[in-house]
């Protein structure tokens, strides 16, 4: 058997058959180890044979019947490489059941679509009042502003004689306005986040929901 041969062997057998033959290098288990080496002879010993590493060696009874199997023995990136593997299916498993997790607390906190399209409304609500309040903002800014235009009547003909105090008091305004409309722009981003985050549970819920509604006759 070629090493890549011994490896895919050695990964069905996962770590309990290169435990195994660890332990029988530190510990050999008593009897008669037996095996075919890659040369195909047939060979014996009272212990691990080195000549087998790579394959599978049968532990004997005196009887001669099977006692125990010992899985090949990995190199060292063999074994980092299957440790490797191990872990992917590890996190593998573990996201699973982060999902399924997370399934079960959405299930919980809407059992139905009603629940589901009230929190949608609540959630667009509170963004319709941010965008509301800084509306209302803007025409108090504006109703601000149209009292400075009044004044700078004064200096319509050369507005460079106006106050610095008036222009800076202009330019305040006109700025404290455009961050008002840039909030307002975050807030239609807002919306369309919040609505695309609903739909998405949406989606899922209700598949879980059909799901669950499937399970409840058969329990």
């Amino acid at each position: 058997m070629s090493r890549a041969g011994a490896w895919c062997v050695a990964l069905a057998l996962g770590q309990l058959g290169g435990s195994l033959f660890a332990q029988s290098a530190t510990s050999p288990v008593s009897g008669i180890y037996t095996c075919i080496d890659a040369k195909g002879r047939k060979l014996t010993s009272d212990r691990p044979i080195p000549d087998c590493v790579d394959r599978e060696q049968k532990v004997l009874n005196p009887s001669g019947t099977v006692k125990a199997k010992v899985g090949p023995t990995l190199t060292a990136q063999e074994r980092a490489d299957l440790e490797a593997k191990q872990r992917e299916e590890a996190d593998r498993r573990a996201a699973l059941e982060e999902e399924k997790r997370r399934e079960r607390a959405m299930l919980a906190r809407y059992p139905d679509q009603a629940a589901h399209d009230k929190e949608r409304r609540d959630a667009l609500a509170q963004v319709n009042a941010v965008t509301q309040a800084a509306a209302k903002r803007i025409d108090e800014l504006l109703v601000d502003r149209r009292k400075l235009d009044d004044e700078m009547e004064f200096y319509k003909k050369d507005p460079s004689k106006a106050p610095q105090v008036l222009r800076r008091q202009i330019e305040e305004v006109n700025q404290s306005v455009a961050v008002q409309r840039r909030f307002i722009a975050d807030q239609d981003l807002e919306v369309r986040r919040v609505n695309a985050r609903f739909d998405d549970e949406l989606s899922r819920l209700k598949r879980l929901w059909a799901v669950q509604a499937g399970a409840a006759p058969r329990r």
